[in-house]
């Protein structure tokens, strides 16, 4: 991945927020999975694997470590992480304290994007990548094994509960 060409992905659930840094191009994926209307970062990755198959696990795998060497009441490791680490070299992590929310919401490269799921609302709080739309198209990802035929893409449509902020320009 070109080293400009990341972001941050904060996601929040009813279980928490969920942070993480990954390449720009995820943002149409993340975005496509919200007009499935997911309500956990399960559900958002899931439906955004047909356009981003290598987005799933590292965020899991990530999380894992995580959950591994942090705890609500000891989050040594994330705060050594913060401290020494560019934000766009900074592990998978939850937001579970005011210092790692504040971490949540710092751009790395390109920007920094929020995926309010229990609101319904893509906060995009620095965006140097591309404008989000409500509505567009996606290339499916297709697996080697089917050769490389003619890409499928896919329509998408935000429903209209679900806000960005701020408001895109008129479509």
């Amino acid at each position: 991945m070109i080293l400009n060409d990341v972001m941050r992905f904060t996601v929040i659930d009813r279980d928490g927020g969920v942070s993480f840094v990954a390449a720009c191009r995820m943002m149409e994926a993340l975005v496509a999975a919200c007009a499935t209307e997911p309500d956990t970062l399960d559900r958002m990755l899931d439906a955004a694997s047909p356009f981003a198959p290598d987005l799933r696990e590292p965020v899991l795998s990530g999380l894992a470590v995580f959950d591994e060497h942090n705890s609500r009441g000891n989050l040594a490791s994330i705060y050594a992480a913060l401290e020494t680490l560019r934000p766009a070299d900074l592990p998978v992590f939850r937001v579970l304290d005011d210092r790692t929310r504040q971490a949540s919401l710092q751009p790395a490269r390109a920007g920094v994007i929020v995926f309010n799921l229990g609101s319904k609302r893509i906060v995009q709080i620095h965006n140097t990548y591309t404008e989000i739309k409500r509505s567009g198209r996606i290339r499916v990802a297709q697996p080697e094994a089917l050769g490389r035929g003619a890409p499928r893409v896919h329509r998408y449509q935000l429903p209209d509960e679900w806000s960005l902020v701020p408001q895109a320009a008129a479509e």
